[in-house]
Parts: C-alpha cells; structure tokens; sequence
C-alpha cells in the first residue's frame, strides 16, 4: 500500500477521493507499511468528532492548496461560494446543520483547473469543485444541485460513517487473509481464492454503503435548493449532463459493482419529486452573468493553443448573430479573455466593445464585463486604464483584488494598504490578499510588516513550516531596527510565531 497522496482527483469521480481517505486511514495496513495512529472516537467506539474530521479535512487541503491543479481566481470563487453559502444557510435553516458542525467545520470552496464534471466533498466541511463542471452547467441552478449533494455530504457526516463502515468490514478481509494463509500450505490456488473472495465481501458490503448514501445525499440536496432560492428542476437537468458526460462508462452493466446508484435511477428518483402534474421538465433560464463565468471557467481551465483560437474567431462565425443572446455574451466573453490568454490585446478590446452594449440593462453582467476590461488592460500593461474601470472603493473580492493589483503595479500600494487590512481583519485565511499586502508594504519600505504578511499567507494555507521561517526572518530583522513602528510590529510577530509554531508540532504529531 502506498501512502495516500491528496490531488484534485483529475480523472477519477469525487467519490473516489472519498474511497482514497477509506485506504488512507483504514485500520488495515500492508506488511512492512507503519499502522497508522488510532484515530479519535466517539460514542460507539466507530464515528470520528467533529474535531478530528476538520483535522484530516486541513491535512488533504493543505497538499491541495499546493497542486498546481489549484487556483484562486476572485471572480469564479465569488460566485461559487455564494452559490454555496445561500445552501449552507438553507440546511441551517431546516434543522440539517447543527451549530457544532457549522462552528467547527471550515465551509470553504477550492477550485482546480480539471476539465471533468465533477464536485467532491472533503472532512471538515472543504469542497472542491472543478472549472470543467462550472464551464458546462448551463444555470446557477444546476451547479446549486451538485453543491447541494455535495453538501449534504457533509451535513450527514457521510466520511466519518464510511470511516465508521470500513472498521466494522475489517475483520472479513483480516479472516480471509488469516484463512487463505491456512489453505495456501495446502493448494496455493484455494488460497487466494478464499483471499479474493472474503476481500470482494468486505467491499461489497462497502459499495452497498455508499449506494445509500448517494441516495440520502440525492434527497437532502433536493430539499435544499428552493429554500436556498434555486429551482430544484435544475436537479434534474444537471442529471441529464452527468448522464451525458459518463455514458461510455455509466452503460447500466455490473450496477452491482458501482458505489454510486445508476444514474437512470438516480434520474428517475429525482424526476419522480417534480411537483405534482409538471408533465416535463421546465428548464431553469440561464442568466447572462452566468453564461459569461461559465464562459470563463471554460477558459481558465487551460483547453490549449487550438481551443483558445477557436473560440476568440467565433462571433465572427456564420450564423453568430442568430443565436440566443446568452450564448452571443458567453461567446464574447471567451473570446476577450481568450484573446488576452494569446496576448491579442487589441483583439480582446474589440469583442469587449459588443459584449458590455449586450449587457447594458443587466447590473451583474455588466459588473462581470468591467472586471473583465479592467483585467484586460492591466494584463496588457495598462494599469492607468485598468484603475479607470475600478470604483475607487468599496466593491467585493474581485474588486479589491484587481484594484490592489493595479495600484501596486502603479508604485501606489500606499493606496492599497487601508482596504487589504480592512479585509484581512475579518478573512484572515484569505492567502491572495495577504501576499498582495506583503506587496504594498514592501513597495512602501515596510519590509518587516512585508514579511509578517508573508507569513501570514502561508499559515492560511497550513503550510505553517513556512509561516514559521517567515516569521523568524521578520524576528531577526527586528533586531536590526529599533523605530516603534518596528516594536509594536515586533510584538506581534513574536505573539503569532508562538501560535504558529505550536500548529506546526500539532501538525508534526499528527502525521
């Protein structure tokens, strides 16, 4: 058995990754492999606390936050973590979120550049979710059904009882070794026989496991969506995608192989919950602000040189004119930022020009249209022109991201510094922003508050090690400096490399 590496799981299911933590953390360990150390229990001897389910979940964040697969674009992670926020507020409402969960638990989204449909859930209350699925759901609604599957998950503490389930089927798989040692010294090929057989019982009776929690995931998403204010149709069309999208794998053979319910069961089950008398599926409507952050997920996503062209020459397209006005804003979009992946800037400035005349009477779209101007001229060595798309203060994450760029680039981060601490104060996991302070106050001969920021982004991101060596350069930098700016800054550096450093032996003990 080889040590459990966490990735954005690329080619696989997210369930897979959930199978992965089973191996992970599994009581059963292969000869010469270090038994893993007994995790904390509760109750019945079986459940993980809430405490230990947060801590495996930052352990598998911590190697994810470093793929290269990871990305932290403010304007997707804006509109996915709303999307998951209103879901989150939903289950709390309906009783299927307690306060403990809801406090312990981090409720945080990541992103990763696969192109595969696909979501997962993580312990702790972290969910990835991959541009591929956000570049192909054509509403808000239907990416709102996966993320509610998925967050029920969570809420049902689905890892923890499949943790729970694989301890209870250890000892068949430990008896079938035991036996098919015993029958080895007669026939060498019964042996393996009992092996294969008493391991393929212990994981049947896993698959059987998780097919019921699909299913109550199913249910519990459902429910989530219309107090959550998205229609629970898109359930149902985000089926029909997923049924798309796997149908060389998802054939109907061997279902009792799978660990998930066939997904024309699925789709029957969700179909079924329609309101009474709703002949067929009325299709949620997609918004222009959607189409163009799908456009953009599709993108980001890192299709290639071919793609990218493709999709900068299609309004020029025959028949381009002619189709619905959200897939004419969603081609604009792409093609702006698909020019600015190619470095075409004047070639991105011209399908900006019809894309924000298309979206004069929407407010969220036309937002959308002024980030992408302004990321635009900044990525082509414009910040002046950059600054004028801005508003001078106020706006959400994209904004003070984007606008703490441009003022940095323009030798002002004097200018940056107020708004980024006034974030900070209230997301200080947010690693982006810190590494945009270390920048501003860098440039404003700062170095010792620079390197504090520093730190501070690393720790965000549990790389405490590096937190650590951070801070410890700020300490000795100290040393060198004695103004009282310098003290009070000293002061803190001390405090939190204290804090620090007690996470990292934490760590340490943990692995």
């Amino acid at each position: 058995m080889t040590d459990f590496k966490p990735k954005w799981p690329s080619r696989h299911t997210g369930k897979a990754l959930a199978a992965s933590l089973l191996i992970a953390f599994g009581v059963l360990q292969a000869p010469g492999i270090h038994a893993q150390p007994a995790l904390p229990t509760l109750g019945d001897g079986l459940e993980l606390t809430t405490s230990a389910e947060r801590r495996i979940g930052d352990s598998i964040i911590r190697e994810l936050y470093r793929d290269p697969d990871y990305v932290d674009d403010p304007v997707l992670q804006e509109y996915v973590q709303g999307i998951f926020q209103s879901l989150v507020v939903a289950a709390r409402a309906r009783g299927e979120l307690s306060p403990e969960l809801e406090e312990r638990f981090a409720w945080e989204i990541l992103l990763g550049r696969d192109r595969t449909v696909n979501a997962f859930a993580l312990p702790g209350g972290y969910m990835g979710v991959h541009l591929g699925l956000i570049g192909v759901v054509a509403s808000r609604d239907e990416l709102a059904s996966v993320m509610a599957h998925e967050l029920s998950h969570v809420t049902q503490r689905h890892i923890a009882r499949l943790m729970a389930q694989q301890q209870r089927t250890t000892p068949l798989m430990i008896g079938a070794m035991v036996l098919g040692a015993l029958a080895a010294s007669k026939s060498p090929n019964a042996g393996q026989a009992l092996m294969v057989g008493g391991q393929a019982l212990a994981v049947q009776n896993q698959l059987n496991f998780s097919r019921d929690m699909e299913r109550e995931a199913d249910r519990m998403g459902y429910g989530l969506m219309a107090p959550a204010g998205f229609a629970p149709e898109g359930f149902v069309s985000m089926f029909d995608k997923l049924q798309q999208a796997n149908r060389l794998n998802d054939n109907g053979s061997w279902p009792y192989l799978r660990s998930h319910p066939l997904t024309t069961e699925r789709m029957a089950d969700m179909h079924a919950r329609l309101p009474s008398g709703q002949a067929s599926l009325s299709l949620p409507v997609a918004t222009l602000e959607h189409a163009m952050l799908a456009a953009r997920a599709r993108v980001l996503s890192r299709p290639g040189i071919d793609l990218l062209r493709q999709w900068a020459a299609e309004p020029a397209s025959t028949g381009f004119a002619a189709q619905p006005l959200p897939k004419r804003v969603a081609a604009w979009y792409a093609a702006a930022l698909s020019q600015a992946q190619l470095r075409d800037w004047a070639g991105a400035r011209r399908m900006l020009e019809p894309l924000r005349q298309a979206v004069q009477g929407d407010a969220s779209a036309l937002r959308q249209a002024r980030l992408l101007a302004a990321e635009v001229e900044l990525q082509a060595g414009q910040p002046e022109a950059a600054l004028q798309l801005l508003p001078a203060a106020g706006g959400t994450r994209p904004e003070l991201a984007l606008r703490s760029q441009t003022l940095v680039r323009l030798g002002r981060g004097s200018d940056a510094t107020s708004a980024l601490e006034t974030w900070l104060a209230t997301h200080p996991q947010d690693a982006t922003l810190w590494q945009l302070l270390a920048s501003a106050w860098q440039q404003q001969g700062q170095p010792l508050r620079a390197l504090r920021a520093e730190a501070e982004a690393r720790a965000a991101h549990y790389d405490y090690a590096a937190a650590v060596d951070r801070f410890k350069a700020g300490q000795e930098l100290a040393r060198k400096r004695n103004g009282p700016n310098d003290y009070i800054e000293a002061s803190i550096i001390d405090t939190r490399l204290r804090t620090v450093a007690s996470r990292l032996r934490e760590q340490a003990a943990e692995r």
